[in-house]
């Protein structure tokens, strides 16, 4: 009887199933390294991650609501450091790390070497392109680790491009990390153009030059509403006694006639502290784009754009104001322009991108106070002065204290040894004697913040703010909904949740749809973009992949 086997159509199939398996061995391998054409970082300065959900009814559906309906959505998103505040935020959201490590503890702080205030980007050594002033005069040397954009330009031995753009010079320098082909900032004043530095650049591109010419003064116009005025349901009366008005305004409310308050308000300054000041970065935005060729080479590019003018409005009217709503009504519409053209010139599903914040922001105490709800205002020119004669009383000189600023106490450690004075007993006094403050909650010494190692609560937030070569000798805290600051307008920078808790949404190529209420911080931002390109972590990573939005 003649066997069914047939040995020669067996050896067809061995040789069609193996090569089967070796072709998808080899798709898998190409798409497990297949990256984006362009990673986009968006920062939005003082947005609380409330806003997404307060406005959601508001926005149009190309914006925040396709973000968060075709992205990834982590509702528990939180600062894990203090202060909160726009440059280390920056610097944290692109190094995957704190300032403990990346060494920006401030937008300015004192440096102990100098005896100074240096602020976070100043750099005399290069010179401003764009401009006579000085304002271009930055970079980002004081910045201690990489970003990730610097991992992504070793990666690609520097074919991939990085550009990075804001309002505020800090919010460009810092995502640009220190291999940047270009930052670029707003200046003010009578000139109203985008500038930058020679750490980057000798003159401005073409296209740079062009939007300059023709842009800017295009904003200088009324600011009134979006929408109807009984459209704007989640924000308190637009006359209230919570808001500051601009500089010859008679009250702040709508309309904001910004051509009659232009020269009082610095002329093209006033379009930072409005709605417009976002629409003219989306703009510029979109002209990089086109200007720089973005995610079109063989290799992934970088587009990081941070949202200056929230901060601005937020500071300004409060974060109840009509001023806020409408500035994220309008901001959403600025968010759909820039997924429309990333779509037009990448592709859809060609490009990644990340939103979050730098920090949010506190309700105005004095509007709280007015609902009986405990808040209040510190007054640190009464604390500095108590702190003087507490410590010429006590040690017989008020040369002992060098300086006081971000919520710390610097020591003069030269007289202090000079004077055969213990240095970790004083600190612990002074701590003592500033929890007496009505208005402080807590306070730490130096010596906690090196010698414990804190893992959750205000102390672990402190801590890893804390950088032994930059920060001070004596750290306090505020109680919740205390703040330094005028009786109008909102501000951030403490390590309460209401300055610490920011949106952050994953979109496009590489990340999954969903959302998450597991606790996230904002040093896993980086490596999370880090490994779904496949690079090395910034040099300085102290946050973890966010493995659930991974494919």
């Amino acid at each position: 009887m003649k066997s069914p086997f047939n040995y020669p159509l067996f050896c067809c199939l061995v040789i069609l199933f193996s090569f089967a398996a070796n072709a998808q061995k080899k798709s898998v391998a190409s798409k497990e390294y297949e990256r984006p054409k362009l990673v986009v970082g968006i920062v939005v300065d003082q947005m609380r991650y409330d806003y997404i959900s307060r406005f959601w009814n508001g926005y149009s559906e190309g914006g925040f609501k396709r973000l968060v309906k075709e992205g990834f959505n982590f509702k528990n998103n939180h600062y894990n450091y203090a202060p909160t505040i726009t440059g280390p935020g920056h610097a944290s959201v692109y190094t995957g790390t704190t300032p403990a490590s990346h060494g920006i503890i401030g937008n300015d702080w004192y440096d102990k070497e100098i005896g100074a205030s240096v602020y976070c980007v100043a750099d005399n050594t290069y010179a401003s392109v764009g401009t006579a002033s000085t304002a271009g005069q930055m970079s980002p040397k004081q910045l201690l680790t990489t970003t990730i954009s610097d991992q992504l330009k070793l990666h690609t031995q520097s074919r991939s491009k990085v550009i990075a753009i804001a309002l505020k010079d800090r919010g460009a320098v810092l995502p640009g990390g220190h291999t940047a082909d270009a930052a670029y900032w707003f200046h003010g004043k009578e000139e109203g153009s985008w500038i930058s530095s020679t750490f980057y650049m000798e003159s401005l591109p073409s296209w740079v030059t062009q939007f300059n010419n023709n842009v800017p003064q295009l904003y200088k116009k009324p600011w009134d509403l979006l929408k109807s005025e009984k459209a704007y349901t989640k924000s308190g009366l637009d006359k209230n006694n919570y808001e500051g008005a601009y500089r010859g305004e008679a009250a702040a409310v709508f309309p904001h006639d910004l051509v009659s308050l232009w020269e009082a308000n610095g002329a093209y300054d006033i379009l930072k502290a409005t709605a417009y000041g976002n629409s003219l970065t989306t703009d510029f935005a979109l002209a990089a784009l086109q200007g720089e060729n973005l995610g079109k080479g063989l290799d992934t590019d970088f587009l990081a754009v941070s949202f200056s003018s929230t901060d601005y409005v937020g500071h300004q009217f409060g974060v109840n104001s009509r001023e806020i709503e409408d500035t994220y009504y309008r901001l959403d519409l600025d968010i759909e322009r820039l997924l429309k053209a990333l779509d037009a010139q990448v592709g859809p599903g060609n490009y990644s991108l990340f939103l979050t914040a730098d920090h949010a922001a506190v309700q105005v105490p004095t509007y709280l106070q007015d609902l009986k709800i405990p808040s209040g205002y510190f007054d640190s020119k009464v604390f500095k002065e108590n702190l003087n004669t507490y410590v010429a009383d006590h040690y017989g000189s008020e040369d002992l204290i060098e300086n006081i600023s971000n919520y710390q106490v610097f020591l003069n450690r030269t007289l202090i040894a000079q004077l055969d004075i213990d240095l970790e007993d004083m600190q612990e006094d002074l701590a003592q004697f500033i929890l007496q403050d009505p208005a402080v909650e807590r306070s730490y010494t130096a010596y906690q913040m090196w010698g414990e190692e804190y893992t959750k609560g205000i102390p672990y937030i402190l801590q890893n703010g804390y950088n032994p070569k930059r920060s001070g000798d004596v750290l306090f805290v505020l109680k919740p909904a205390v703040i330094s600051y005028s009786k109008t307008g909102s501000t951030h920078g403490s390590p309460q949740i209401y300055d610490t808790h920011t949106p952050l949404l994953f979109f496009g190529k590489g990340f999954k749809q969903g959302a998450s209420f597991e606790r996230s911080e904002i040093p896993d931002i980086a490596p999370t973009v880090a490994a779904m390109l496949g690079i090395a972590f910034p040099n300085g990573t102290t946050g973890k992949p966010l493995t659930e939005v991974l494919e």
